[in-house]
């Protein structure tokens, strides 16, 4: 399995195959073809938490550098939600980690049939899940950490010796800062505030902080689109106050 120059991709092969990769329709093994469908599962695979199918931490912290980029730009209104299973230890000690392990595939199950397909779900602890939605505005947010609690709560657990289970989620939530560079370690353990404040409050809850009003002044505007100011063709104000309209 080694293309010309003596590339050795059995191992990669071996490890995707295992994760449910085929190859493309028609590539021969050693054609390039057949090379970029391997490094594309790769990077999938290791953008990947292997239980649940979700997005990993590494792909939740790319994912959330981009939204900060991207609200400090536009100024949309975006939600960080933090998921963590209540009691999560209680489960593994009375029905095995095999349970466990169910359990936490059952929660994400549900986390990611609560949002739309522009929102990032990712596990990115043992029992703790984020969300990233953009364009979420706050009068929503409440509504969307909601439907995601109920959901889980609701949710009937098949473990493998025949028992049903069932958990509950503690949820925090953060908005980011419109107009303004946060960073993923800022807006995270905002996120986590609220999340512990939940936890505190007896779990099963929902706590979302109170959106940052961000006051960006008439100069600070000015700068941030300066770019672009400069290739736009003067308004007509400034073209009249440049070249004065002669009377005759």
């Amino acid at each position: 399995m080694a293309p010309e120059g003596g590339l050795d991709l059995s191992n990669a092969v071996a490890l995707l195959t295992q994760a449910g990769w085929r190859a493309p329709v028609g590539a021969q093994a050693g054609e390039w073809l057949w090379v970029q469908a391997i490094v594309d599962g790769l990077c999938d695979l290791s953008s990947r938490d292997p239980l649940t199918g979700l997005a990993n931490r590494r792909q939740f912290e790319t994912a959330l550098a981009r939204e900060i980029d991207r609200v400090a730009r536009v100024g949309e209104p975006s939600l960080l939600i933090v998921a963590d299973i209540d009691h999560f230890k209680a489960i593994n000690d009375t029905h095995g980690h095999v349970a466990g392990d169910a359990v936490i595939r059952a929660v994400g199950e549900c986390l990611q049939e609560c949002v739309r397909p522009m929102d990032l779900v990712a596990r990115v602890g043992g029992e703790e899940f984020a969300i990233i939605l953009p364009n979420c505005p706050p009068a929503f947010g409440q509504t969307v950490a909601e439907r995601i609690r109920h959901r889980v709560a609701q949710r009937q657990i098949h473990l493998l010796d025949g028992a049903l289970t069932s958990v509950t989620v503690s949820i925090g939530g953060a908005f980011a800062p419109q107009w303004v560079r946060s960073s993923v370690i800022i807006w995270t353990e905002r996120a986590d505030q609220q999340l512990y404040r939940a936890k505190a409050e007896g779990r099963n809850r929902t706590c979302l902080d109170t959106p940052p009003l961000t006051v960006v002044s008439a100069e600070e505007k000015s700068f941030l689109f300066s770019s672009l100011a400069q290739s736009d063709t003067l308004s007509a104000s400034e073209i009249l106050e440049e070249h004065p309209k002669t009377t005759s």
